[in-house]
């Protein structure tokens, strides 16, 4: 695209499509929440809220999500599916409060013929009396041609044939999925020129599928092509492999293709998140840009070159998503990994000291043992034998049970500071009545601000061991502050305490 600024358009369908994730089901106000963060946090141009005539549940969340729409002046940028049912998917969006349809049309003549059983002209005529019934309505029509991409491969002159009859009507947008993602990048600049050329004033969309790991490099093929529009989802959730992730889409966009768009970077990991929790389809680690593990720099070298001007560093800056570039320890960590780590915590060492500290580190890693920033301070201490942390706060005892039909109850006494205190509680779980009973020695009796638990994982071993180790990572957030604290025992109730005894040493420190 050289110096060429290109607008383009967002269309975010992580509540229609992605919802279609196996396993996923948003509730209403899930929805709408999602929604809002899509809207005013990401500021994506327009978003697909679901589907008519599905459920009760659907209807509820559409509701919701026009209703709270309607009040900001964002109602047009909200859209549902629909479909060539006559008045039946128009009546059920307006009661639901929506102004725009994206009606599923047949892209391809497979689909007319066997799944419909009808010609095109019987299917064109269909279409054309939902958009004439959409217009008495004035409920505004986008059209989707569903399995275009094989339209265009096996039948383009019932492609055009269709087109060629909507193109004079008052659809705004002719959204071209590749539905079972079957397309490369060079298919889909073959026949995006194609629509271009015979149709040259039209809004065309693209909508990809990852069927074959190629969505992102797709849908920049579309825009290469002259796609005015895209349609994304968070974390790529939909159907079977998923569809166009909006992060990797908006970075290669912005880094490779100059294009612009109005989505606000720096709020892309935290919407990411969101929805990760509320779908429970974990991001992996590795995934760019919003993969827990993308920005941390494992080799020593890497540390040491950043160190240098930057020298291991591309234009997908941490920053830009909100974000912090982390430098790993383990058996790959040199001194400068560790030295950047030190550095965060306001910790220094000559050089004795941190080529101590830098062998145990070494040597924690070839027993594949987990070495975080917050185990640094301690691994110090102990390593160099002085200036040892002390453990201001001492778990002397504690007694935690469960009994069918009953809550769990925890009672435990803590030493804070030379002083010991006792306290129980009940809870939701064995960790959540300890957490409760210590939650009161600090707010109740001690008058203190106790630490907010944002995220709890748990991993074991693979190999269906019962006396396996089990490895407990807890991130708290205080005064501003994120940080993780780890515990390992045989017990998950038992790590989950180590983990929150080493974070209120962390604290008090």
């Amino acid at each position: 695209m050289g110096k060429e600024r290109v607008q383009i358009e967002i269309m975010d369908t992580t509540l229609r499509d992605g919802e279609q994730t196996s396993g996923v089901s948003f509730v209403p106000h899930e929805k709408l929440m999602i929604a809002r963060l899509l809207l005013e946090d990401l500021k994506v141009d327009r978003i697909e809220a679901g589907s008519a005539r599905v459920s009760d549940g659907e209807t509820q969340a559409v509701r919701m999500i026009c209703d709270w729409a309607a009040r900001r002046g964002l109602l047009q940028r909200v859209e549902v599916l629909g479909f060539v049912d006559g008045h039946t998917s128009v009546d059920w969006i307006e009661r639901a409060g929506g102004r725009v349809i994206n009606l599923l049309c047949k892209g391809s003549l497979k689909h007319c013929a066997q799944q419909l059983k009808k010609t095109p002209e019987q299917h064109i005529a269909d279409i054309r009396q939902v958009i004439d019934y959409a217009d008495e309505r004035d409920v505004a029509v986008n059209v989707y041609l569903e399995d275009w991409s094989n339209g265009m491969k096996d039948s383009p002159d019932y492609v055009f044939q269709l087109m060629d009859a909507l193109e004079r009507t008052n659809v705004k947008r002719f959204m071209l999925p590749d539905t079972l993602g079957i397309l490369n990048p060079l298919q889909v600049i073959e026949y995006m020129r194609k629509m271009r050329k015979r149709y040259p004033t039209l809004h065309f969309d693209f909508h990809a599928h990852n069927d074959y790991d190629l969505a992102v490099s797709n849908v920049l093929a579309a825009v290469l092509c002259g796609a005015r529009g895209l349609h994304t989802t968070i974390n790529g959730l939909g159907e079977r492999a998923g569809n166009a992730p909006l992060a990797s889409v908006q970075a290669i966009l912005k880094d490779h293709f100059n294009a612009v768009t109005n989505i606000d970077e720096s709020r892309l990991n935290d919407v990411s998140r969101v929805v990760e929790s509320y779908s429970g389809i974990v991001i992996p680690v590795n995934k760019p840009i919003v993969g827990e593990n993308v920005f941390t720099q494992v080799a020593g070298v890497h540390a040491d070159g950043d160190n240098k001007n930057n020298l291991y560093c591309n234009d997908l800056l941490p920053e830009r998503f909100g974000r912090k570039r982390e430098y790993a320890l383990g058996k790959t960590s040199g001194k400068a990994n560790i030295r950047k780590n030190l550095e965060d915590l306001g910790l220094e060492l000559d050089e004795e000291a941190m080529r101590k500290v830098t062998e145990r580190i070494i040597e924690l890693g070839d027993r594949k043992e987990l070495v975080t920033q917050e185990d640094l301070p301690y691994i110090v201490s102990d390593v160099l034998k002085h200036d040892r942390m002390s453990e201001r706060v001492k778990l002397k005892s504690y007694i935690v049970n469960l009994a069918y039909g009953l809550k769990p109850m925890a009672t435990l006494k803590i030493e804070v500071d030379g002083k010991e205190y006792e306290e129980s509680s009940s809870g939701d779980g064995q960790y959540d009545a300890f957490v409760r009973a210590l939650r009161k020695v600090y707010k109740v009796t001690l008058g203190r601000k106790f630490p907010m638990l944002t995220n709890y994982a748990v991993s074991i071993p693979p190999g269906g061991r019962t006396d396996a180790f089990v490895q407990t990572i807890i991130t708290w957030s205080h005064e501003g502050r994120l940080f993780r604290t780890r515990g390992l025992d045989a017990d998950q109730t038992e790590a989950a305490i180590k983990a929150t005894i080493k974070m209120l040493n962390i604290i008090e420190e």
